[in-house]
């Protein structure tokens, strides 16, 4: 209880003022905070509903993502017996539905040579230095003296110094990362130094070093094979290189690793061991399950997020059927988001075509109930995943069409832009590439270009190659080109710029074509010899032709060309978009059509909802204002009140001044009254 001061020493009016102004400024305040408070209650429930309803769409977008990629749709499974002779390691999407029978009947094996040393600590140094030269190939060793035949892959060399141990010198070669490995291992108690090639009949060893070096110890050549005595070899071949042989459904396969990657596509399998005349039996299909348990997943999370998204912008009644007002059930802008969604589950795809008998969910067996939740109709979903699951891919993902083979249709950067739906293209001219061509040379074979003036540059798409050497004598069309092609393609710098060229005979005359379409395409020829030119039928005035942008219209607008890309301009509906056109398109008008499909479509919605500066969040910011203006409002409202207490205050104390100044009038005069003369009591 507030204490009057005046009122308990007995002054003044005798009223608790201090209280009074209290209860008066509580009473001006209360509307007016009240307000405020509902105000800030509103903010706060709405700023909570937000955040549940944004966490509910965030777990319905996870849902929709397998849907709207059609690798699920392509998925496969295998079905294989319990074998030690084949691991199987991977399968994807690409792998062609079939039966196979595989048959082992050798594996792959890694050619491997122990050197028998004399050293006893592997750390000491050898006090021998050199270059030791390793090269890939075959021995045939048959009959004596075994003859190697080197392979094309490049070889390499290892310089050993003084102070290097066998632990140095097989560091120095693991270090090469060239597939061949070294260790140093314990025999009996001696040492051997053990090389180990890649597996493979073509990638077995020879090893040389150089004349001056003192490391003959460690060669293996045809030199060393014929020399060394059988009873005490310096080197031994531990394991011959060899490759993998196997049957696939009757067909004789070899492989030099036994990781086999690249005979049925989108499957990755292993051969453990062989087993001559038997066959080993699997089958690949395809594998409906996870498509079916997608679908499903997609009706569950949309009835949860309606369980959720219901109640937040409606009213409801709890366990005691009290009536419960959702926090966003009188936010507009909420109501509309949550319609406008349960009207995109239950529409036709966007874009497709409405004679299709499969756009909308309803055509597989999904329809909406009274409440607005999805049910399936089991008997129909089911006969739809097994008579008609190549319909699916087209109405959950992403789809592009194009009349012609000649044009490709793809997502760009900014696809999610794009309007889903058909557009005409009118290609006006088909893109090209750059070339140089020179005169007939049919006539002139064999062509000799080995007299030592056979260096020449070529400028492809403006980037100038290193000085090439092509020196050999030619005598077909296949030869020259084939040479000529791989001298410019090895260039480091072209390809270091991922630049090529193809080289081919264009009725009769050499023709170097970029690799590259468009404006920026070009090639130009220029040799230290003019001999070496005129040989191949090229000179300084050789035709050196420019490539061609592709260029066209979409829907009548004109589009960008650049290569053999068209995109649309900027701002219209197929913005995002981009046209692969191929060369030589024939002119005209073509159609290309674009739909997300139905999960495409949900997760575009649901991301431009979610994302930053999307509805939520906009409306988030709204709400964020409004508690600022609270605040605001409650500053104002507490400095108004503060004022008015001061004021009453302040009234309040001069009307107690003025009660206490006449009662001490009041106390003189009955003073005066009992001393002046006359009074009835004298």
């Amino acid at each position: 209880m507030t204490t009057d001061i005046l009122g308990a020493l007995g002054s003044g009016s005798g009223i608790n003022t201090t209280q009074l102004v209290q209860d008066l400024v509580s009473a001006q305040k209360a509307p007016q905070q009240g307000r405020l408070d509902a105000r800030t209650e509103t903010a706060d429930a709405k700023l909570s509903a937000y955040g549940v309803l944004k966490s509910a769409l965030a777990s319905f977008e996870s849902v929709l993502t397998p849907l709207s990629d059609a690798a699920i749709f392509n998925a496969k499974s295998i079905n294989v017996p319990t074998t030690d002779v084949l691991t199987f390691n991977s399968l994807t999407e690409e792998a062609q539905a079939g039966s196979y029978q595989i048959e082992v009947e050798q594996t792959a094996a890694s050619q491997s040579l122990a050197f028998n040393v004399t050293e006893t600590d592997a750390g000491q140094a050898l006090g021998n230095s050199g270059t030791l030269t390793f090269s890939t190939g075959t021995w045939d060793d048959s009959v004596p003296p075994a003859i190697f035949t080197e392979s094309a892959a490049v070889g390499f060399d290892v310089v050993i110094s003084d102070d290097d141990s066998l632990d140095d010198m097989a560091e120095k070669i693991n270090a090469v990362d060239s597939g061949v490995l070294a260790s140093v291992i314990t025999i009996d108690g001696k040492l051997q130094l053990l090389i180990s090639a890649e597996s493979g009949e073509d990638n077995a060893l020879q090893i040389t070093s150089d004349v001056l070096g003192q490391l003959a110890g460690f060669e293996y050549n045809a030199v060393v094979i014929a020399a060394q005595d059988p009873l005490s070899p310096t080197v031994v071949q531990t394991q011959q290189g060899q490759d993998a042989l196997f049957k696939l459904n009757g067909l004789s396969i070899s492989r030099d690793s036994n990781n086999i990657t690249d005979v049925i596509p989108g499957l990755d399998f292993t051969l453990d061991k062989a087993d001559v005349g038997n066959n080993i039996a699997f089958s690949i299909a395809e594998d409906k399950s996870s498509a079916e348990e997608a679908i499903r997943a997609l009706v569950e999370a949309y009835n949860t997020l309606l369980d959720i998204a219901g109640p937040l912008v409606g009213v409801s009644t709890d366990e005691d059927n009290n009536t419960v007002t959702g926090g966003l059930a009188k936010d507009g802008s909420a109501k509309s988001l949550v319609r406008n969604l349960t009207q995109a589950i239950s529409s036709a795809v966007i874009g497709m075509d409405s004679t299709n008998g499969y756009s909308s969910l309803a055509a597989v067996g999904v329809t909406t109930d009274l409440d607005g939740t999805l049910l399936i109709d089991e008997e129909q979903f089911e006969k739809i995943i097994s008579e008609n699951f190549d319909k699916l891919p087209e109405l959950f993902g992403l789809n592009t069409s194009s009349s012609s083979n000649f044009i490709e249709l793809n997502e760009g950067s900014f696809a999610a832009q794009a309007v889903a739906g058909d557009y005409t293209v009118d290609i006006t001219q088909s893109p090209t590439k750059g070339y140089v061509t020179g005169s007939d040379i049919s006539a002139t074979y064999p062509i000799d270009l080995t007299d030592g003036s056979s260096n020449f540059t070529v400028q492809v798409n403006g980037t100038s190659s290193a000085s090439i050497t092509l020196s050999g004598t030619y005598n077909t069309d296949q030869e020259l080109t084939a040479a000529l092609q791989s001298a410019i393609n090895s260039d480091s710098v072209l390809s270091e710029n991922n630049i090529s060229v193809d080289v081919s005979i264009d009725s009769g005359a050499l023709k170097i074509s970029s690799r590259e379409y468009g404006s920026s395409s070009s090639v130009l020829v220029v040799a230290e010899s003019p001999s070496f030119l005129s040989k191949l039928g090229l000179s300084s005035g050789s035709v050196v032709t420019a490539g061609i942008n592709a260029e066209g219209t979409i829907n009548g607008k004109e589009a960008f060309g650049a290569s053999n890309i068209l995109l649309p301009e900027f701002g219209s509906d197929a913005y995002g978009l981009n046209l692969i056109i191929a060369e030589g398109t024939p002119l005209g008008e073509y159609t290309v059509s674009f739909t997300r499909g139905l999960a495409g479509d949900l997760a575009l919605f649901v991301s431009s909802i979610l994302a930053d500066g999307g509805q939520i969040d906009r409306n988030e910011g709204q709400i964020e204002t409004e508690k600022v203006n609270i605040t605001d409002d409650q500053k104002r409202l507490d400095r108004k009140m503060t004022a008015y207490q001061e004021r009453l205050s302040s009234q309040y104390v001069a009307m107690e001044r003025i009660i206490a100044s006449l009662s001490s009038t009041e106390s003189q005069l009955d003073g005066l009254i009992d001393r002046l003369p006359f009074t009835a009591s004298n």
